[in-house]
């Protein structure tokens, strides 16, 4: 028998290695992440509107009013088990071209919130500032479901994000995020303040130390920063928003959790405050702010209404009779106050926002 050649047996070897190599290459699709989600095979589960590993949240949620160019923009979102199944616009930019850019925007805003999850959701064309307000919005609203879903928890003290109302100040927004934990301010962030101009100035000075003030004290009694009067009071606003917020989701923690028998009784629910998001009107902003106990409103105060010349006088005839008109109803279907239609439509709105985060 011949002997083969040690160059043939080393060509040999080597095609032999190269088939190898090329088997193994045709195999490793099957084990690609990529390819195996887009199977269905072992894809990782779809993040929650919530995020993290939090209880999953239900209910409404509404987010805080973003003030564009052109409108405001405001989102009322509903999660089931920690999902949107459904997203609205409460408001949009209104009036000649608005009209049309809003009717072609607003619709494809929501569908895409229903089917990312969250507020990272492309811009539509030709409607920038509408569809930057409706993130912003959106992101409130998912904030606000992030703090409820911390309360659903099983009792345990658990960190929640709450985002303040916008405020208005004569130069500009301002606007407060903050974390709890354990009944703690933990982290204050300032979504929106002044800007231009001197206001950056005035901005980069003023909000450090608010934000350092916010978790120091725990509260929104914290003093202003010397030249940034306007931004500090517009930060304690929204400030005071916030806490609002992150009380309504402690005193809805409490509710659920376990209870003795006796004094705590079977669940009731306890008295708890919250602030509705702001609604633009012709004349100016409505706010409203709800104690709630029992599933009652207990009591209805006004912290914006229209203000200056005619609307005093409006004003100060229609906020009481519709603060007590939402007492008496315990809902946001009141009669308008005679000679008041906008204030009282903006009260009906921010009233019907603040009901939404009560869970009534």
């Amino acid at each position: 028998m011949r002997k083969s050649h040690p160059i043939r047996r080393v060509v040999l070897a080597g095609a032999a290695t190269v088939s190898g190599i090329v088997l193994l290459l045709s195999l490793k699709p099957a084990s690609d992440p990529g390819s195996a989600q887009a199977a269905g095979v072992g894809a990782p589960p779809a993040a929650s509107a919530q995020g993290g590993a939090q209880a999953a949240a239900s209910g409404t949620f509404t987010g805080d009013a973003a003030q564009t160019q052109y409108g405001a923009v405001q989102v009322r979102l509903t999660v089931a088990n920690g999902k949107i199944t459904k997203a609205e616009t409460v408001q949009a930019p209104k009036g000649g071209q608005s009209d049309q850019i809003t009717g072609n925007a607003v619709p494809k805003l929501n569908q895409a919130a229903v089917a990312a999850g969250n507020a990272d959701i492309d811009a539509v064309s030709g409607a920038t500032y509408t569809s930057a307000g409706y993130k912003e919005s959106l992101q409130s609203a998912l904030d606000k479901a992030q703090a409820s879903a911390g309360s659903q928890g099983s009792g345990a003290a658990q960190a929640a994000t709450v985002t303040g109302d916008a405020v208005q100040t004569q130069y500009g927004a301002v606007q407060v995020r903050i974390t709890v934990n354990g009944g703690k301010i933990t982290k204050a962030e300032t979504v929106q303040a002044p800007k231009g101009g001197q206001s950056d100035q005035v901005t980069a000075n003023a909000v450090p130390k608010l934000n350092q003030a916010a978790i120091a004290a725990g509260t929104a009694d914290i003093d202003a920063v010397s030249g940034a009067t306007y931004t500090s009071a517009g930060y304690k606003e929204s400030l005071q928003s916030a806490l609002d917020k992150a009380e309504a989701s402690a005193g809805s923690s409490q509710g659920s959790g376990s209870q003795d028998s006796g004094s705590q009784g079977s669940g009731a629910a306890q008295a708890r405050t919250v602030t509705g998001g702001v609604s633009q009107t012709q004349y100016g902003p409505v706010q409203v702010r709800i104690t709630v106990d029992g599933g009652k409103i207990t009591k209805a105060e006004t912290v914006q209404a229209p203000k200056g010349g005619q609307s005093d006088r409006i004003t100060a005839n229609a906020v009481p009779k519709l603060n007590q008109a939402a007492i008496a109803a315990g809902t946001a279907d009141i009669d308008a106050v005679s000679g008041a239609t906008y204030t009282s439509a903006g009260y009906k709105e921010s009233l019907q926002s603040a009901l939404d985060q009560a869970g009534g």
